[in-house]
């Protein structure tokens, strides 16, 4: 029953501050849920580790003493210093190769199209072995090459044999390999510009060529260069197979001296096997300070650096020891 008008209310039975309840939670400790199957697999996989490194130090068999011998001597590092001038040489020639396959395959005339396209197909479906091959046994095909008139007189000739030097048949096929797996990643970075960044350079009557230099073509490197970067440690273990042409890379050059010496193979491909992993972790590093640096813009705050991680984690460690100790 509600009470009449007028009727005068009691103020001493007033219910208690609606917050006190908030307070009592807010004073108790949030305990977090408790994940055994995390911790289960946790503990497999640190003990799986410790049994692959104390395989790894207690078994005679990897001889680390050899190892420690071979790792700088310097008819490996020789070979280290070839695969470096391969990655570089067809690194650079495979994009600028990418850069063309792709513009043919964006382009308007149809025969370029069809050309990109059958070059893209063929080479990603050739095995890079068999394209070395190839061109290392190219002058059983064309024993001289000609520049001249098509289907006319030839202006100069060259000797294929002495053209096709150990070295250049590494680095053009390679190259040729590399240009068409690079050609999609410019062309998807290229796709992924905004259609209204062409029509506002189209509305403001700016060419074609200086549209795609200065507004298509910087805005696709956001996405082509952390891609291609990433597509070069594809390529520094790609080097490993100019061993097949003769030319005596840093594989190469481990295969020779275990030929050479039979009982030091499995320290020569530990050695091989670290300095790969050297420099992919180089390109790694490096790949990670481009995406970082090519995330400006696109992301409200940069991904933190590892000694930003670091830094973060002894912080907060820090601050999880003082709670538990106060508490």
């Amino acid at each position: 029953m509600s009470e009449p008008p007028g009727t005068a209310v009691s103020l001493t039975e007033a219910p208690p501050p609606a917050d006190t309840p908030s307070k009592q939670l807010s004073a108790q400790r949030v305990l977090p849920l408790r994940r055994p199957s995390r911790w289960i697999a946790t503990a497999v996989v640190l003990v799986l580790a410790a049994q692959f490194i104390h395989g790894l130090i207690s078994n005679p068999f990897y001889q680390w003493d050899r190892f420690a011998y071979w790792f700088l001597r310097p008819t490996i590092l020789d070979g280290l210093l070839i695969t470096l001038e391969v990655t570089a040489y067809s690194a650079v020639l495979g994009l600028i190769g990418g850069i063309l396959l792709a513009l043919a395959r964006l382009s308007d005339s149809p025969v370029l199209r069809s050309v990109s396209w059958v070059y893209i197909w063929a080479l990603r479906s050739i095995p890079l072995i068999v394209v070395l091959l190839f061109l290392y046994n190219f002058s059983a095909l064309y024993q001289t090459l000609s520049l001249g008139v098509p289907f006319g007189p030839a202006f100069f000739t060259f000797d294929e044999s002495r053209l096709a030097t150990d070295m250049a048949v590494a680095v053009i096929g390679l190259s040729l390999n590399e240009a068409a797996y690079a050609a999609e990643v410019v062309r998807g970075g290229i796709l992924s510009v905004d259609q209204g960044q062409h029509e506002a350079a189209s509305a403001l009557g700016l060419p074609k060529r200086y549209q795609f230099r200065r507004i298509v073509f910087p805005q696709a490197l956001r996405s082509i260069t952390p891609n291609y970067v990433n597509q070069l440690i594809g390529l520094i273990k790609s080097t490993s197979l100019v061993f097949y042409v003769s030319l005596l890379d840093l594989f190469g050059t481990a295969q020779a001296m275990g030929s050479t010496y039979p009982g030091d193979i499995v320290p020569l491909l530990l050695v091989s096997t670290v300095w790969y992993l050297i420099l992919t972790s180089v390109v790694s590093v490096i790949q990670f300070y481009v995406e970082r640096y090519y995330a400006r813009g696109a992301t409200r705050t940069l991904p933190p650096t590892p000694l930003q991680k670091l830094r973060a984690g002894v912080t907060d460690l820090r601050a999880r020891i003082r709670k538990e100790a106060a508490v």
